[in-house]
């Protein structure tokens, strides 16, 4: 008995080189995504976590961040979103969605998640996400035999022996490429943070275009519209890819011409990418700060332990790669072969060196995890492992001392409380079964023996280890990091209630408070305060705290504020309270007229802030004798650093501060009833007002008297019908982001609001809004897109040329010929 693969394409009689059918083309790379998406099923099922269990995975921004984003996303889809691309009606009051939609939703696969029912979003994104782990390993697969040709083996020898060889080394690049789409940092840190895995991706697509196209001088077209791809789809992650890919170019090709050629390749496409960059990178100038932190390097016995499978940290980089990987890797510096192992040892000391880390991270250390290039140590890993197998089998001696390297680098582990029981045996059979591997080059029985046992062990060990990192992590996650319940029956008729309230454009319904994530505008419905991104524009950070709202992450995630007054500053008419929706009473509308002058300017009292930027004094403050307010009116606390409970009577509120990572908004205690209750557990520096609702009724009243007869919205701005004669300063009640123009002309500022002066003889007024870098982004992309015409107009000339002069030294020796013949 014999297993015999065929050998197809080129080189079939000797040399290096993959040929056209090398790597079956599709059946490799997609046996790779196979094995990526049983194992990662395979362990979310060992864990019982959704979709295979009882165990919810909505664990910190995939259900603060990414679920909200595509549930706007599918809405606008499928034309139900209240804005369009360019503006986001439905959170933060109207926040630019151009920058947020570039960072979180222009990967190709995010557009999948419209084929589901929307109540399905949670299915289609761990089907979205089980799609680009599959795609990173495929793609690797593809790539792995393409940047390092294999050798092949001579015509003469057995028969059948260049065929096996082959076969080998194709099923070597699909598990290499399913170990890729399994390392740990994808299976533990992207899982919740899919638009991650888009750089996992890009990786090794931008080493087939450095390594194989631009060295080749082949491709010139497609190359920049590949980066231009994978720089549009995570910008963030793809800025880590192509660091990677430019490291690997130099080990391949250390020629200044090849290195020239795939800058201009690199920064072609990140000009064609620009209508998406700008805007993004504009956007994170304006947005609110979030926490300096100063980097800590990991300590070397946890390094040492995320080697291990079923191990996870959220401040130290997930090293897990399949055991087969690093062993294979470091068999190389046992055959003499340095430039591989020298960038792996590279890549992996810079993740612990400041000034490297500070490059890999765009000179700025993360709030969160701050490994988030790990995925380009493991590339390399894995790139490293492949050109141990390229040349053929490693021999006993070098994968024994490719073993002891790993094992002795994973003994360091013994210090460190990550390590596990389940993960230590199964490293120990990961480094056992590798020595499966040089039997199969044995003759006979023995051999064929082998080749079973390698066909279905490797396999299976890598699957087992990546399973139980999947589900270890699974566990852990849910133990250390903030979860949230996901959407649920009570949910469905919540969003229900809030579409059959809304009433936009003539009034905002407001999803209210409690919130389940920071964007549940964007999850339920409505057009309400609560926004949270990594672009929450510090203007409207800083307005809603002057007027009394809450945030958790620093300032980034901004709560919903319940108060009647800033109801009325922000025109809503009705929101989510106490399990119903509620009508606040007539509001004013989206558009009010202030009188002329100078913009309120707040104070430290986000109770006067209130009635300065209504132009009304609606507040009164407790009786100094007895500290309770008047009879009637309503009471509200403001306590922004108290964390516990408050009381007014039989009432309680808990209010959740502790500044600067949380801020406790402005709270009601409800009416008082009776004299003599006073606030309890307000805490030092809490303040106490007493709300006049016939007050403001009359401050709603005369600015609804004076506005604007009708206020049209769009995707793009606003539209108002004015009173005759209006004067004074026209105000929009939204933030006054970067970007707005009012009549033509720059917006002005009104207490943080959009602003415009009126003008008597005008009927409307219209202010429109433009992410800033747009207009900027498509003139580099047109720019480049001239750029890359010329440059394959060139390309194609000269490649006509070098045709022409090949095909003149072929012709002339006939005359020669036929004369001597004559």
């Amino acid at each position: 008995m014999k297993i015999r693969i065929p050998l197809t394409g080129r080189d079939a009689r000797g040399g290096r080189g993959a040929g056209p059918g090398f790597g079956a083309r599709g059946r490799v790379p997609l046996c790779a995504g196979l094995l990526t998406v049983l194992a990662v099923c395979a362990g979310d099922a060992v864990a019982t976590t959704f979709p295979f269990g009882r165990h919810h995975r909505s664990v910190n921004d995939l259900a603060n961040q990414f679920l909200p984003f595509h549930a706007r996303l599918w809405d606008l889809l499928h034309g139900r979103a209240d804005g369009g691309v360019l503006l986001n009606w439905q959170s933060g009051w109207g926040t630019s969605f151009l920058p947020d939609l570039g960072t979180y939703l222009t990967s190709p696969f995010a557009p999948l998640v419209a084929l589901a029912p929307r109540a399905d979003l949670e299915y289609a994104l761990y089907a979205v996400t089980l799609l680009k782990m599959a795609t990173a390993a495929a793609a690797m697969a593809y790539v792995l035999p393409r940047l390092i040709p294999p050798a092949q083996g001579p015509a003469a020898g057995p028969a059948g022996e260049a065929g096996t060889r082959a076969g080998w080394q194709r099923w070597g690049a699909g598990l290499l490429g399913a170990a890729y789409g399994l390392c740990g940092w994808a299976i533990l840190e992207a899982v919740y943070n899919p638009m991650w895995l888009d750089g996992l991706i890009a990786f090794p697509l931008l080493c087939l275009v450095g390594g194989v196209w631009v060295r080749e001088r082949r491709r010139p077209l497609l190359g920049p519209l590949v980066v231009a791809l994978c720089w549009t789809a995570n910008f963030y992650t793809a800025y880590m890819a192509t660091l990677g890919a430019a490291l690997v170019l130099l080990v391949l090709a250390p020629d200044r011409r090849v290195v020239l050629r795939g800058a201009a390749t690199v920064l072609l496409g990140i000009g064609l990418a620009a209508p998406v960059l700008v805007p993004v990178f504009l956007g994170t100038r304006w947005a609110y700060p979030g926490l300096v932190r100063e980097f800590a390097p990991a300590g070397g016995a946890d390094l040492a332990a995320r080697l291990l499978p079923a191990t996870y940290g959220f401040s130290t980089p997930a090293l897990f790669v399949a055991t087969l990987v690093p062993v294979l890797a470091a068999s190389l510096v046992f055959r003499r072969r340095w430039r591989w192992p020298c960038l792996v040892a590279g890549v992996a000391l810079s993740l612990q060196w400041t000034p490297t880390h500070l490059v890999w991270h765009v000179f700025t250390t993360p709030n969160g995890s701050p490994y988030r290039q790990t995925f380009v140590l493991a590339g390399v890993l894995v790139i490293a492992a492949w050109a141990a197998l390229a040349d053929g089998l490693p021999d006993r001696r070098s994968l024994l001392g490719g073993a002891a390297l790993v094992a002795a680098l994973a003994l360091a582990a013994l210090g460190s409380g990550e390590a596990t029981v389940v993960g230590w045996a199964l490293f120990a059979a990961g480094l056992l079964s590798v020595f499966v591997l040089p039997y199969t080059s044995a003759g006979g029985v023995s051999r064929t023996y082998a080749r079973v046992a390698v066909l279905a062990l490797l396999p299976a060990v890598l699957v087992a280890q990546a399973a139980a990192t999947t589900a270890w992590g699974d566990k852990e996650r849910l133990a250390r990091l903030d979860d949230y319940r996901p959407w649920n029956a009570a949910d469905t008729r919540r969003a229900a209630a809030l579409a059959d309230a809304d009433g936009w454009p003539a009034y905002r319904t407001d999803s209210g408070r409690p919130q389940v994530t920071g964007n549940e505008p964007m999850s339920v419905g409505g057009q309400g305060g609560a926004y949270y991104s990594s672009l929450t524009p510090d203007v409207l950070t800083r307005t809603m705290a002057a007027l009394g709202a809450g945030w958790t992450s620093r300032g980034r995630n901004l709560q919903s504020l319940d108060n009647p007054v800033t109801d009325a500053l922000f025109a809503v008419g009705a929101r989510w309270r106490d399990g119903a929706v509620v009508r606040t009473g007539p509001v004013p509308p989206l558009v009010t007229v202030r009188p002329a002058g100078p913009a309120p300017r707040f104070g430290a009292s986000p109770f006067r802030n209130q009635e300065l930027l209504l132009g009304a004094r609606v507040y009164e403050p407790p009786d100094p004798a007895t500290g309770a307010c008047r009879v009637g009116t309503e009471v509200f606390l403001w306590a922004p650093d108290r964390t516990g409970p408050a009381r007014l009577g039989t009432r309680t509120v808990e209010l959740r501060g502790g500044l600067p990572k949380r801020r406790a908004a402005l709270t009601s205690l409800g009416v008082q009833r009776v004299a003599g209750p006073r606030v309890e557990g307000g805490g030092p520096g809490g303040q106490v007002a007493c709300l006049d609702h016939a007050r403001l009724r009359a401050a709603v009243t005369a600015l609804r008297a004076t506005a604007p007869t009708a206020v049209e919205v769009t995707g793009t701005g606003v539209r108002a019908t004015l009173r005759p004669g209006t004067t004074g300063t026209l105000v929009l009640s939204a933030p006054r982001i970067p970007g707005w123009t009012c009549g033509g002309r720059p917006a002005g500022a009104y207490a943080g609001l959009v602003a415009a002066p009126a003008d008597p003889a005008a009927t409307s007024l219209t202010c429109s809004f433009r992410p800033p870098g747009l207009r900027a982004g498509l003139a580099a992309a047109g720019a480049s897109l001239l750029l890359l015409t010329a440059w394959v107009v060139a390309y194609r000339r000269g490649r006509r040329g070098d045709r022409t002069g090949d095909a003149a030294p072929e012709a002339s020796p006939e005359p020669e010929a036929a004369g001597s013949a004559a």
